[in-house]
């Protein structure tokens, strides 16, 4: 057992540990919003450009559209988006924003920013971390893709 690797020495759990640590942190926020975290990715998405397709707000969040179908549609009983089919084609389904879904951005994009305070980590820290991360998540993407 000795050149097995040890729990806290993987990259891996580290990720997912503090992935943990960190939609944890934000639960008490999220709930405030009414909110889960991946519906807070779906908003932020949105806040960025408004009238995604569904395929691509799938594709900037790396999620399909078997996960992402069912929280559009709960974020629509709840007022904050509505779907549309495009006219030309009516296989195309964008997400917008309603005035309710938009309301909610500066509360919303406020969320993230509070995770500098809690991490003790500087802000160029945290830039690097995330700039490792997305990297880390590019690279990984392109292999999966090519494996697949």
């Amino acid at each position: 057992m000795h050149g097995e690797p040890r729990l806290r020495d993987m990259a891996c759990f580290a990720l997912y540990s503090a992935s943990r640590a960190v939609t944890g942190y934000y639960r008490p926020l999220l709930d405030r919003l009414g909110l889960t975290y991946p519906q807070l990715l779906v908003l932020m998405a949105l806040w960025e450009e408004d009238g995604r397709s569904v395929s691509a707000l799938g594709e900037a969040l790396y999620l399909d559209s078997g996960t992402l179908s069912p929280m559009i549609k709960r974020l629509e009983t709840a007022g904050l988006v509505e779907r549309r089919r495009e006219s030309d084609d009516e296989r195309r389904v964008t997400v917008h924003l309603t005035e309710a879904g938009s309301a909610l951005e500066g509360e919303g994009c406020a969320i993230p920013l509070t995770i500098a305070d809690a991490s003790n980590l500087s802000v160029e820290e945290l830039f690097a971390l995330r700039d490792k991360l997305n990297e880390l998540t590019d690279s990984l993407h392109g292999r999966t893709e090519t494996t697949t």
